[in-house]
């Protein structure tokens, strides 16, 4: 039983604000951060509407601007409550992330 897919779902909001730290980016390219940082290819269907509920958290703001070729693209970028929930959410993550590992050591898993 593969369960990194629901894993992804309960973290995926705190990988996209991560993902915006290092400035403005879109979609598609936060998906292939993603992607290169070796959580697979998150589908559209996916990370948009995870965009679109932070943006209405005010934790991102998005600007569309049109493109000389091609569709024009939505931008995002953290705002200051995004950097707070960041901080925040991010240390609750590494303490949780911590403790499921010493279990899983106690476990024998290595």
């Amino acid at each position: 039983m593969d369960r990194r897919s629901s894993w992804l779902k309960g973290v995926l909001d705190l990988l996209v604000l991560a993902g915006l730290t290092e400035g403005e980016s879109y979609g598609y390219a936060l998906a292939a951060r993603l992607d290169e940082a070796g959580f697979g290819r998150i589908k559209g269907g996916t990370l948009y509407p995870v965009l679109n509920r932070l943006e209405e958290a005010g934790l991102v703001a998005a600007e569309f601007r049109a493109a000389e070729k091609g569709p024009g693209r939505r931008y995002y970028h953290l705002t200051d409550q995004g950097h707070e929930v960041l901080a925040e959410q991010g240390a609750a993550w590494l303490t949780f992330d911590e403790s499921v590992r010493e279990v899983l050591r106690k476990g024998g898993v290595r």
